[in-house]
């Protein structure tokens, strides 16, 4: 499982805004070219957002499914791109002073990315999933709230 973490100059609010807003996936999410499609009930568990990666004209449409989701603490996501693969993503947020330290976990459950040995697969993962939280904690930071 790789881990990423990060102190977001940000409340633990606004990160989960922006964590909990669909239509942003792709703003943030290393690889997510667009959305297509939230469904009504995203972020609650069951409820997907409906996504396309890779590059134009090399698109690949799938979904991103909740799991398990506690505001403002916790979100799990099983996130699909196949033919490629499925993992889950696991973001855990704890208040520091009014910042937010988010941590991210993933894993890859299925698929061709599944039989890459751990060893040559977290390195990548650890390097895409610090642009990740670069580009979350832009989008949360800018957002910044007052009070």
């Amino acid at each position: 499982m790789s881990e990423n973490e990060r102190l977001i100059h940000a409340s633990v609010e606004d990160v989960f805004a922006v964590l909990t807003d669909g239509w942003s996936y792709a703003s943030w999410v290393v690889g997510a070219s667009r959305i297509r499609d939230v469904e009504p009930g995203w972020p609650q568990p069951g409820h997907s957002i409906h996504h396309s990666v890779g590059a134009w004209p090399l698109l690949i449409n799938d979904a991103t499914t909740v799991q398990q989701y506690e505001p403002l603490r916790h979100l799990e996501l099983k996130v699909r791109a196949w033919p490629t693969g499925e993992g889950m993503v696991e973001f855990v947020a704890t208040d520091r002073d009014g910042e937010c330290l988010l941590v991210m976990r993933e894993r890859t459950l299925k698929g061709p990315a599944a039989l890459i040995p751990e060893a040559v697969l977290d390195p990548v993962l650890r390097v895409r999933n610090a642009e990740t939280l670069e580009r979350l904690a832009l989008l949360a930071e800018g957002r910044r709230t007052t009070g």
